[in-house]
């Protein structure tokens, strides 16, 4: 049987199906699916994830959530898949800079090096999932936007040819919306590489 080797990170925009593709490609390649908390830190911290907020809440939250997400792979069994990674945690900072948003650089820049060293250190595989599905409103869910979905799907493939990330990228196709689809390019993609 084909055993993924290392971490794989779902990446990419809110309300594409990443979290219900990373149980069933769990369940596809029998290891560990690892729930992350982001809704859980916006509650515990009083801030609504659909609600635009300034440059410095945007990044005092995203810490809160990359050390939150970093506890859970922390203690998860490996090899696991996560529904998020801390490509997508710059992709959401990135994406709240407009023109004239007032921005401390330094800060940007420490937590975007964070960032890429927790992917470095937790992934060793990521695959892109991009926008496709219907959109459909939940309550505590980020922003239904079909705009600023696409915006952050294109900062997520930008982010994602970096080249402090060391990971293996797939970047699955935009009309691949099937669910058993889905499965079936991304293991067949990473069994691929390793025995390729």
């Amino acid at each position: 049987m084909y055993r993924l080797n290392g971490n794989l990170g779902l990446c990419g925009a809110h309300r594409t199906g990443k979290t219900t593709l990373a149980i069933a490609l769990a369940d596809h390649l029998h290891i560990p699916f690892v729930r992350t908390t982001t809704s859980q830190v916006f509650a515990r911290l009083g801030l609504d994830p659909a609600e635009p907020m300034d440059f410095n809440t945007r990044l005092f939250v995203q810490n809160h959530v990359l050390d939150a997400a970093e506890q859970v792979w922390q203690d998860a069994a490996t090899p696991f898949i996560s529904d998020r990674t801390p490509i997508d945690m710059i992709a959401y900072t990135l994406g709240d800079i407009q023109g004239k948003t007032e921005v401390d650089f330094d800060l940007l820049n420490q937590y975007i090096d964070r960032c890429f060293a927790s992917t470095n250190q937790f992934f060793q595989h990521l695959a892109i999932i991009q926008p496709g599905i219907p959109l459909i409103y939940e309550e505590g869910k980020a922003a239904l936007n079909a705009a600023y979905i696409e915006h952050i799907n294109i900062l997520v493939i930008g982010l994602c040819g970096d080249s402090r990330l060391k990971a293996e990228v797939f970047c699955n196709a935009r009309d691949a919306i099937d669910l058993e689809a889905r499965i079936l390019n991304i293991s067949d993609e990473f069994k691929s590489r390793k025995t390729g």
